[in-house]
């Protein structure tokens, strides 16, 4: 890897806190909180990274560091070779964030109003301002919204806003925190046709944090799992998989009761009546398991369910217990 081909470089970075806790009926005692501890990884240019993990594993501590919002305890950070927190006006020309739970935008304005702001703030030339826009509102369908105030709009639509305000100026790195939480299936798939257009066509490099394992599949080429402060894999999803020796669910719904059904490379987890749930390794394609069933039963219905996050995370540390829990690279 070239040295300047690295965008994000984190080097034994550690974050705690200091929490008063109860401890009598009048006295309460200093607890100390590592949400980080020993963070180290590289982001080259270019690359879309899921960074993922159960909720409290200290994934938006991370951004938050990234960002310039919070200063590590300990440790180094650089993005674009600068200091975060030393640099944050530079940095933030560079850089676009997405909270998925938070909103960049003016509650009671227009959305256009909002992105009017966005501009002067960033002093976007307006050529630039009037192109990112235009491309913006076309691949996110904002149009019919530019004049709805942001407090009306839905959850997706505020996302989708969210995320054209942290585009307009055409930042280097994207970091995106759950920005597909609460989203229904639609909204989903246009944030993520958009990221994947905008990382290819424009080279933006996006960390990604998500719960939803279908967004790393979709957009991400690597994924890094963070669990109590500390990267506990890093590779691509396959080594994941095969790694925690994670399962996806095929739910079966028959047209009447049958036996529990025998499949090879499946395993029957539960039968209730016409619908039984089949489990698969996760690595595994699900068209040749579909194909034999259509073939042996008539199917009222079919779905696939991914493995949650945590499941994964969980057997990864079953299959560690044997051994020493190192980080592992796929």
């Amino acid at each position: 890897m070239l040295v300047n081909d690295v965008l994000i470089e984190v080097e034994g970075v550690t974050k705690s806190f200091t929490l008063r806790r109860r401890a009598g009926r009048f006295r309460r005692t200093k607890v100390r909180v590592d949400a980080v501890t020993g963070l180290d990884f590289q982001v080259r240019r270019g690359e879309m990274v899921g960074y993922i993990g159960p909720n409290g594993a200290g994934k938006s501590t991370t951004i938050k560091m990234l960002t310039g919002i919070l200063l590590p305890s300990s440790g180094r950070l650089r993005v674009a070779g600068a200091d975060p927190m030393r640099e944050r006006v530079r940095l933030a020309q560079r850089m676009g964030v997405v909270f998925g739970q938070r909103t960049t935008l003016w509650w009671d304005l227009p959305l256009r109003d909002s992105y009017e702001l966005a501009r002067r703030i960033y002093r976007i030339p307006d050529a630039d301002y009037r192109r990112n826009l235009d491309r913006c509102v076309e691949l996110l369908e904002l149009g019919d919204l530019l004049d709805v105030p942001v407090r009306q709009l839905s959850l997706g639509q505020r996302m989708r806003g969210d995320i054209a305000a942290a585009l307009l100026h055409q930042p280097e790195v994207l970091y995106l925190d759950e920005p597909t939480i609460g989203l229904d299936v639609v909204s989903k798939r246009r944030v993520r046709e958009f990221l994947a257009q905008v990382n290819a066509e424009q080279g933006t490099t996006v960390l990604l944090t998500t719960h939803d394992l279908t967004d790393i599949e979709q957009l991400c080429s690597r994924v890094m799992v963070i669990d109590h402060g500390r990267v506990v894999y890093d590779g691509d999803l396959d080594g994941l998989h095969d790694q925690g020796r994670s399962e996806r669910t095929l739910v079966v719904d028959l047209d009447r009761e049958v036996p529990p059904i025998e499949l090879p490379g499946t395993r029957v987890l539960r039968v209730e009546g016409a619908r039984q749930w089949l489990a698969f390794p996760a690595a595994a394609s699900a068209a040749p398991l579909v194909a034999d069933l259509a073939g042996r039963y008539e199917l009222r219905d079919l779905s696939v369910r991914e493995p949650e996050i945590e499941d994964v995370i969980a057997r990864m540390y079953a299959g560690e217990e044997e051994g020493a829990a190192e980080p592992v690279a796929g």
